[in-house]
């Protein structure tokens, strides 16, 4: 997420100096600075001495109130001279000699040495543009880190302290909505999250982590149809954790008791993923739910797949940690459940 932009059409360096006797052992480098408004500098500034194939030593110059820098004590060599101001280097002169004994001097004017280099102010305000963007962006990606741990550490109040000024400052952001979004569902406040994942969605509409997330709190605040047409949609949007979707959809049905429905879903996410082990294992749960009392024999009557689908469970996994319940289910259907159920199996495919 991080983007970056590079210095070096702004730094073009320029070659000049003049000279005049001075000390035998060091020479001097003297200047004054102004900013593209043509004020001194001062704030924030200072020139930076940059040794080329270590002939010379590099050194910093702080700026006068009047913006002028001077120093009768630069060892002899050949030196990149920078102008840099916040950390930044905004203007330079390149190959600059210092010579015993000599004296140089350079003026820096920011705006005119960036109009002989061919810089517009248009090209200068797109790049102060991009450069803040950077810098905001540098810093959401600072603050998710840190919701990150929070969120590790069950400290969603913390998090949500973090996201919410985060989001309203910088509204574009759908990564720091779908964050918001997470913390207000893990502190169970599904209104909030709600509100959080559409806003995501709103600039992202195909993702389908916001899209499952936004289904989940449906569900959890007792929305199943919002949350059944959300947990399609993801599945939709995002087709390679499909299964992950329809599971998560038979979830919710199962939960609220809706088992004919928890089938369905199921059988979406075994279509989607073959080997979903547990898909099959809760499908035959459902299908227990749905079995019926024969009146005749006053036998129970499983629905057609029940044993078939503990079967491939433990097929796929199993050393599972369902395995044991699947088996007792396999037991009682054996020895006190009649099924009408065919001969043929429940498609899926060996890990």
């Amino acid at each position: 997420m991080k983007r970056f932009i590079g210095m070096a059409m702004l730094l073009a360096l320029v070659v000049g100096l003049s000279a005049m006797p001075m000390f035998a052992q060091n020479g001097t480098l003297k200047g004054s600075t102004k900013d593209e408004n043509g004020k001194p500098m001062a704030q924030n500034t200072s020139v930076q001495l940059e040794p080329i194939e270590n002939k010379g030593k590099a050194m910093t110059l702080d700026l006068d109130s009047k913006g002028d820098f001077s120093s009768t004590t630069v060892p002899v060599g050949t030196y990149n001279v920078w102008l840099v101001r916040d950390g930044e280097k905004i203007d330079g002169r390149g190959k600059v000699p210092v010579e015993a004994g000599k004296e140089v001097k350079i003026d820096f004017d920011v705006k005119a040495d960036r109009a002989k280099m061919g810089i517009n102010e248009e090209e200068l305000k797109k790049y102060e543009a991009v450069k803040k963007s950077n810098e905001n962006i540098r810093g959401l990606n600072a603050m998710l880190a840190q919701v990150r741990d929070l969120m590790k550490a069950g400290n969603y109040d913390q998090s949500i302290a973090l996201l919410k000024p985060a989001a309203e400052q910088n509204p574009q952001q759908d990564l720091v909505w779908g964050y918001l979004g997470d913390a207000y569902a893990s502190s169970k406040k599904y209104p909030e999250a709600i509100d959080a994942y559409n806003k995501a969605i709103a600039l992202k509409p195909k993702d389908g982590g916001y899209l499952s997330g936004l289904a989940n709190s449906y569900a959890k605040s007792g929305q199943a149809d919002k949350a059944v047409e959300t947990y399609n949609a993801a599945a939709e949007a995002e087709p390679t954790h499909a299964a992950t979707y329809y599971f998560n959809e038979g979830a919710l049905f199962t939960n609220t008791q809706h088992p004919q429905e928890a089938v369905a879903a199921f059988d979406k996410a075994i279509a989607a993923d073959p080997n979903k082990a547990e898909a099959y294992y809760y499908k035959g749960e459902n299908l227990i739910a749905m079995a019926k009392l024969d009146p005749k024999t006053n036998k129970m009557i499983a629905a057609p797949g029940t044993a078939e689908s503990f079967q491939k469970y433990i097929e796929l996994k199993p050393d599972g940690p369902l395995v044991g319940q699947a088996k007792s289910y396999l037991e009682a259907l054996g020895e006190k459940v009649e099924t009408t159920y065919g001969k043929g199996k429940t498609s899926g495919k060996k890990q």
